[in-house]
Protein backbone atom coordinates (compact mmCIF):
# COMPACT_ATOMS: atom_id res chain seq x y z
CA UNK A 1 0.00 0.00 0.00
CA UNK A 2 1.00 3.67 -0.64
CA UNK A 3 -0.09 6.67 0.82
CA UNK A 4 -1.65 9.65 -1.06
CA UNK A 5 0.63 12.93 -1.61
CA UNK A 6 -1.58 14.17 0.42
CA UNK A 7 -1.32 12.30 3.34
CA UNK A 8 2.24 12.65 2.95
CA UNK A 9 1.81 16.36 3.02
CA UNK A 10 -0.31 16.10 5.19
CA UNK A 11 1.52 14.56 7.99
CA UNK A 12 4.48 16.44 7.17
CA UNK A 13 3.04 19.37 8.12
CA UNK A 14 1.78 17.74 11.57
CA UNK A 15 5.09 17.36 12.17
CA UNK A 16 6.43 20.49 11.25
CA UNK A 17 3.87 22.09 13.69
CA UNK A 18 4.53 19.75 16.26
CA UNK A 19 8.70 20.76 15.99
CA UNK A 20 7.14 24.53 16.18
CA UNK A 21 4.83 24.27 18.56
CA UNK A 22 5.46 27.30 20.77
CA UNK A 23 4.46 29.89 17.93
CA UNK A 24 2.70 30.31 14.60
CA UNK A 25 3.97 29.22 10.87
CA UNK A 26 2.72 30.04 7.95
CA UNK A 27 2.26 28.05 4.92
CA UNK A 28 4.42 29.99 2.93
CA UNK A 29 7.29 28.78 5.67
CA UNK A 30 6.25 25.19 5.40
CA UNK A 31 5.78 25.24 1.56
CA UNK A 32 9.39 26.33 1.45
CA UNK A 33 10.54 23.80 3.91
CA UNK A 34 9.34 20.89 2.36
CA UNK A 35 10.04 22.74 -1.06
CA UNK A 36 5.86 21.79 -1.89
CA UNK A 37 3.24 24.19 -3.52
CA UNK A 38 1.73 26.46 -1.27
CA UNK A 39 -1.59 26.13 -2.73
CA UNK A 40 -1.56 22.40 -2.57
CA UNK A 41 -0.63 22.89 1.03
CA UNK A 42 -3.46 24.87 1.51
CA UNK A 43 -5.65 22.74 0.41
CA UNK A 44 -4.39 20.26 3.19
CA UNK A 45 -4.90 23.16 5.36
CA UNK A 46 -8.39 23.44 4.85
CA UNK A 47 -8.94 19.42 5.37
CA UNK A 48 -6.78 19.59 8.61
CA UNK A 49 -8.62 22.69 9.53
CA UNK A 50 -12.19 20.45 9.30
CA UNK A 51 -11.15 17.41 11.02
CA UNK A 52 -10.02 19.68 13.98
CA UNK A 53 -6.46 18.96 13.97
CA UNK A 54 -4.61 22.39 12.78
CA UNK A 55 -6.16 25.94 13.85
CA UNK A 56 -5.72 29.06 11.35
CA UNK A 57 -4.93 32.19 13.09
CA UNK A 58 -6.03 36.03 11.64
CA UNK A 59 -4.33 38.93 11.62
CA UNK A 60 -0.78 40.12 11.07
CA UNK A 61 1.07 37.78 12.98
CA UNK A 62 -1.79 34.99 12.12
CA UNK A 63 -0.68 31.37 10.66
CA UNK A 64 -1.23 28.08 11.28
CA UNK A 65 -1.16 25.86 14.73
CA UNK A 66 -1.91 22.58 16.16
CA UNK A 67 -5.44 22.62 17.94
CA UNK A 68 -5.41 19.73 19.60
CA UNK A 69 -2.74 18.13 22.06
CA UNK A 70 -0.57 15.73 19.77
CA UNK A 71 -1.27 12.83 21.53
CA UNK A 72 -4.97 13.20 21.04
CA UNK A 73 -4.32 13.22 16.82
CA UNK A 74 -4.15 9.56 16.22
CA UNK A 75 -2.48 8.62 13.23
CA UNK A 76 -4.91 5.32 12.10
CA UNK A 77 -7.91 7.98 12.65
CA UNK A 78 -5.50 10.13 10.15
CA UNK A 79 -5.53 7.78 7.50
CA UNK A 80 -8.91 6.71 7.72
CA UNK A 81 -10.12 10.33 7.20
CA UNK A 82 -7.57 10.87 4.35
CA UNK A 83 -7.45 7.86 2.64
CA UNK A 84 -9.32 5.82 0.34
CA UNK A 85 -9.09 2.45 1.95
CA UNK A 86 -10.95 0.72 -0.83
CA UNK A 87 -7.95 -1.68 -2.02
CA UNK A 88 -9.49 -3.80 -4.25
CA UNK A 89 -12.29 -2.89 -7.28
CA UNK A 90 -15.18 -5.24 -4.87
CA UNK A 91 -14.45 -3.19 -1.68
CA UNK A 92 -16.36 -0.17 -3.36
CA UNK A 93 -19.38 -2.44 -2.50
CA UNK A 94 -20.02 -3.64 -6.60
CA UNK A 95 -20.13 -7.32 -5.95
CA UNK A 96 -19.61 -7.68 -9.72
CA UNK A 97 -16.81 -9.98 -8.81
CA UNK A 98 -16.88 -13.34 -10.89
CA UNK A 99 -15.33 -15.24 -8.16
CA UNK A 100 -17.84 -16.38 -5.78
CA UNK A 101 -15.78 -17.80 -3.39
CA UNK A 102 -12.89 -15.55 -3.71
CA UNK A 103 -10.78 -15.23 -0.38
CA UNK A 104 -8.84 -12.30 -1.62
CA UNK A 105 -10.83 -9.66 0.00
CA UNK A 106 -10.78 -11.47 2.87
CA UNK A 107 -6.92 -11.64 2.87
CA UNK A 108 -6.55 -8.04 1.92
CA UNK A 109 -9.15 -6.83 4.71
CA UNK A 110 -7.03 -8.84 7.10
CA UNK A 111 -4.04 -7.31 5.84
CA UNK A 112 -5.41 -3.32 5.97
CA UNK A 113 -6.67 -4.30 9.17
CA UNK A 114 -2.87 -5.25 10.37
CA UNK A 115 -1.71 -2.26 8.70
CA UNK A 116 -3.89 -0.28 10.26
CA UNK A 117 -3.74 -1.32 13.86
CA UNK A 118 0.34 0.02 14.31
CA UNK A 119 -1.04 3.04 12.81
CA UNK A 120 -4.25 2.86 15.60
CA UNK A 121 -1.82 2.42 18.61
CA UNK A 122 0.04 5.78 17.53
CA UNK A 123 -0.54 9.11 17.93
CA UNK A 124 1.57 12.09 16.79
CA UNK A 125 3.00 12.92 19.84
CA UNK A 126 5.05 9.42 19.54
CA UNK A 127 6.28 10.85 16.17
CA UNK A 128 8.16 13.85 18.39
CA UNK A 129 11.55 12.20 18.76
CA UNK A 130 11.00 13.79 22.35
Amino acid sequence: MKITQFTDYSLRLLLYLLRERDRVVTVREVAEYYAISAEHLKKIVRQLVDLGHIQTVRGKHGGLRLARDPAEINLGTLFREEESLDLLPCFDGDDACPLMSCRLRATVDEALAAFLAVFDGKTLADLSGD
